[in-house]
């Protein structure tokens, strides 16, 4: 926790945001020059996750922070702008971007994206148990402790986070009854280090066809489907009218209305109706958390919309507006990520980082072996380590049309997060010094 920053009015701090985004957006449309050669090297993506992050570290905006009030009391108070980012302009990015999806054309993507991700899932569950061996050797008692003080328990956590997301998090901290005093440093581990990892991935997105080369990829039915989408996209083609615009948001807002209605519909039918759900210890406690649902569902009315006649409007630019909206949320992401941070528990730290590296060596040795694209690498790690709020994220950045196929794969982390963490866990506790 931190004093306030500069700024700490979400109004401001939503405007400055913007204003960063923007100047991304203008240095990059940039044909000639000093910023043509620097988007060559750094995609736009990264630096609309970079900037925000540099800000956060200045403390000039922070995602959260304590006052004292008049009394003398520690009061806490977090920015709202990645809630909203997140829980409304998401789902309606989601919306708007598998309007245009071609169903047959994604099902044609074959079961790579399934085997890469599950890939990523064994990177993490080995991951954990191999940097707990390589850091013991020089510096045991990073990763020892006893009892609940124990560092492999908090570590779970960070490997149910990273697998699934955070409910799956929220049920190896159950589980495995972690020192709640210390696991603040564990989420700043899991936050920092899955953070590093995300601006990897969109940095190897600019690299992506040198990636794939080196990878012997087969990119035609990505290709297929990007062709579909481009193709369909050209023959609707129209200059927007006020009138299109308002029915694009209609559809969005609309659709977000439904999910979270829905959201609180499913979760709550699945906590009355099944007592595993409400087992914060059981991988069925997924299906009570309304952030899933909201997910499951604007995904699978975006899907439903594709085959009905709003689907002209992605003529008039719905993907466009949807991924203004993934934008926003890429600059809020990055606001969560405080670059000192890093420097707080070198050790922890260095232990994530090399989690993470093993996680990248089996993915991409997977993928290589099974000469699976750059694509289902990014979104495959996203979906296991970011989970739904992000794997659609880096899905978009190839295409916006493809948002959907990290969501599809978010939801198998979610399911698939705390059996993997608990053998994970396992594991760990079985080398910890």
């Amino acid at each position: 926790m931190h004093n306030p920053p500069f700024f700490t009015d979400d109004t401001i701090v939503f405007g400055l945001l913007m204003l960063l985004i923007g100047i991304v957006f203008y240095t990059s449309s940039k044909e000639t020059g000093f910023w043509k050669n620097f988007y060559t090297v750094i995609p736009a993506l990264l630096m609309c996750y970079l900037l925000p992050a540099i800000f956060s570290s200045l403390h000039i905006i922070s995602p959260e922070w304590t006052e004292l009030n008049k009394t003398g009391e520690v009061i806490e108070k977090k920015s709202q702008v990645y809630f909203v980012s997140s829980r409304y302009l998401l789902p309606a990015a989601l919306v708007l971007m598998t309007l245009s999806i071609d169903l047959k054309a994604l099902l044609n993507l074959g079961p790579k994206a399934l085997i890469v991700f599950i890939a990523g899932t064994v990177g993490i569950i080995l991951g954990g148990p191999i940097a707990i061996l390589i850091v013991s050797i020089f510096s045991p008692e990073t990763v020892g402790g006893n009892d609940f003080d124990a560092v492999w328990r908090g570590l779970s956590t960070i490997a149910g986070s990273w697998i699934g997301g955070g409910a799956n998090q929220a049920a190896m901290l159950e589980i495995f009854k972690y020192n709640q005093e210390k696991y603040g440093a564990m989420v700043l581990v899991d936050i920092v280090v899955a953070n590093i990892g995300m601006a990897a991935l969109l940095y190897g997105i600019g690299k992506k066809e040198t990636i794939n080369k080196w990878l012997k990829a087969d990119n035609s039915s990505i290709q297929e489907l990007q062709d579909k989408v481009s193709n369909y996209q050209e023959s609707v083609k129209r200059n927007p009218t006020l009138s299109d615009y308002m029915v694009i948001l209609a559809i969005a807002f609309t659709s977000v209305g439904l999910s979270h209605w829905g959201s609180q519909v499913a979760a709550d039918f699945f906590k009355n109706t099944f007592e595993s759900v409400n087992d914060p210890k059981s991988f069925a406690s997924t299906f009570g958390g309304t952030f899933f649902w909201m997910i499951t569902i604007a995904t699978a009315l975006g899907i439903i919309l594709s085959n009905t006649k709003l689907k002209t409007y992605e003529g008039a630019g719905g993907s466009k507006i949807g991924s203004i909206f993934i934008y926003i949320l890429v600059a809020s992401i990055g606001m969560k990520m405080d670059l000192r941070s890093v420097l707080d528990n070198p050790g922890l730290i260095l232990v994530g980082i090399i989690w993470m590296i093993i996680h990248f060596i089996i993915i991409f040795a997977v993928a290589k072996l099974i000469k699976a694209p750059y694509f289902f690498i990014a979104v495959g790690s996203q979906a296991n380590v970011g989970g739904a709020a992000s794997a659609p994220v880096v899905a978009s950045a190839f295409h916006p049309s493809l948002a959907s196929v990290g969501v599809l794969l978010a939801i198998f982390g979610y399911i698939a997060g705390t059996y993997g963490a608990i053998m994970c866990t396992f594991l760990m506790e079985k080398v910890s010094p």
